[in-house]
């Protein structure tokens, strides 16, 4: 770490637990052990005794309860903002039950120097163009890379990586900090001090669902505190901030399961292990998929189905790859998002639940496993998406649910289950077919390619057996294949 304390011009960089030029942490007592040291801070005035070892609630010579002498109205200096970091991190400690190991660096900043950092460094992939073009979120006059760079600069509060969290801030003319950012981003940081991970999966519904651990932790620790702040701690006052410029809401559902919905999965394995044991043994068994984050209690035993999807084809379409991908998984959050954006789900029902969004409904709910897997001809790009479901009226409610979506794109029926969409951002030709509990759908820029990019009827390779989950059977009654 070894950052030193040093105010921007537009911000502040602090590494907790240095004091300031101004302040000096300091013992007092009579020499013989009888009176225990205490720490003098700010203005002078000794605060309760400093216990003889680090202890959690305790950090840097700052108790989880301690009123500070600071002054928040003309923002904090590097003094008040080390006094901020540390109790925080106390408070963070007290609530998780966990100690922090070593200090953690703090930096402030603007927005706009957010956005000339470029910290995730999105660079255009025509593999995640197209997943995302699967799921009706990002069209052909854009890119993936664009989309996620415009919402992430005017959506991201702060954020943590490799021991130093860096706050977001909206005032460029003195240094505020959200005491709720602060909390959440800490508690990364003593994620990645105190607990071992399985790591993020490779597919998009796998990192999504891993995702709801560390950031539904967070946030289950982040209410905790404030409902401390609300009835018994001082804190500081919260900073009204909002997410700035417009960004595709969509692509937005899909990032924030984790958030709002992974909070109600640590809560109820909390529950389960009535402490923390059960949500520290998840980091080394972290949810599977989105299904399970969506309905907690399907977690850990109902895993999702593996979904094969076979190349089927011509020589002309070439399977498109990344980072040694060449499928995806978009889960039941991807669905959810693509038919909650498109009109296809009531705006409303999101916003069912008081305390979170709700990622349910008839039409998402029932997924079993998926697999999209792009293609590329000449500049000209394709897909093909295979979603295996529960039931066989689940895979019916899903594909009539994505019926009306491409009715409310204009889609003419051209038969035999294609379709043609004539103009905008998703002009191209569709073909849905469901087969028992599974529904494909194949994307080309023609009808006519339909058959080229994914041979009906499987002369190029063997038509797979519908994969659902272990113990259930496939549409035509035979066992299917464990996942």
């Amino acid at each position: 770490m070894g950052i030193a304390a040093l105010l921007l011009t537009a911000g502040c960089t602090y590494e907790a637990g240095l004091p300031a030029d101004n302040e000096t942490a300091t013992t007092t007592g009579s020499g013989t052990g009888s009176e225990a040291p205490t720490t003098t801070v700010g203005d002078g005035t000794d605060v309760r005794p400093d216990p003889p070892a680090d202890r959690i609630g305790w950090e840097n010579g700052v108790w989880y309860d301690d009123e500070l002498p600071i002054t928040e109205a003309d923002g904090l200096d590097d003094s008040e903002l080390r006094l901020v970091v540390d109790r925080a991190m106390a408070r963070v400690e007290r609530v998780r039950d966990l100690e922090f190991e070593r200090n953690v660096s703090v930096e402030v900043i603007t927005r706009e120097q957010y956005r000339e950092r470029n910290v995730f460094d999105f660079r255009d992939d025509p593999f995640e163009n197209q997943v995302y073009e699967a799921l009706f979120l990002v069209g052909e006059d854009t890119s993936a890379a664009t989309a996620f760079e415009s919402l992430y600069g005017g959506s991201v509060a702060g954020y943590y990586y490799d021991g130093q969290i860096v706050v977001v801030g909206d005032d460029s003319t003195a240094v505020t900090v959200d005491r709720g950012t602060l909390a959440h981003e800490l508690t990364h940081a003593l994620q990645d001090q105190q607990l071992g991970s399985a790591g993020p999966g490779r597919t998009t519904d796998r990192r999504t669902a891993y995702q709801a651990l560390p950031e539904g932790e967070a946030n289950y620790v982040l209410d905790r505190y404030e409902e401390r702040c609300a009835s018994e701690w001082a804190c500081i006052a919260p900073v009204n901030s909002t997410s700035s410029g417009q960004y595709n809401r969509g692509l937005f559902l899909t990032l924030f399961l984790p958030y709002s919905d992974g909070p109600d999965l640590v809560g109820e394995l909390v529950e389960r292990g009535e402490d923390w044991t059960a949500v520290n043994d998840a980091w080394s068994d972290p949810p599977a998929s989105t299904e399970q984050v969506i309905h907690p209690e399907k977690y850990p035993d109902e895993e999702p189905a593996v979904v094969d999807l076979p190349d089927r084809s011509d020589g002309e379409w070439e399977v498109v790859s990344s980072r040694g991908r060449a499928a995806d998984t978009v889960g039941e959050a991807g669905v959810f998002a693509m038919l909650w954006a498109n009109g296809v789900v009531p705006k409303e029902n999101l916003f069912d639940d008081a305390d979170r969004y709700n990622y349910s409904h008839p039409a998402s709910a029932g997924w079993g496993g998926d697999t999209v897997r792009a293609y590329e001809r000449d500049g000209d790009y394709a897909y093909v998406w295979r979603t295996v479901w529960d039931t066989e009226r689940d895979a019916r409610e899903f594909r009539d649910a994505y019926r009306e979506l491409l009715a409310s794109k204009g889609a003419v029926e051209r038969g035999d289950g294609r379709y043609r969409v004539e103009d905008g951002n998703f002009a191209d030709a569709f073909r849905v077919q469901r087969t028992g509990d599974t529904v494909t759908i194949v994307n080309a820029p023609t009808v006519a390619d339909l058959d080229d990019v994914y041979e009906r009827g499987g002369s190029r390779a063997g038509v797979p057996t519908p994969l659902t989950r272990e113990g259930s059977e496939s549409s035509d009654g035979r066992p299917a294949l464990a996942p």
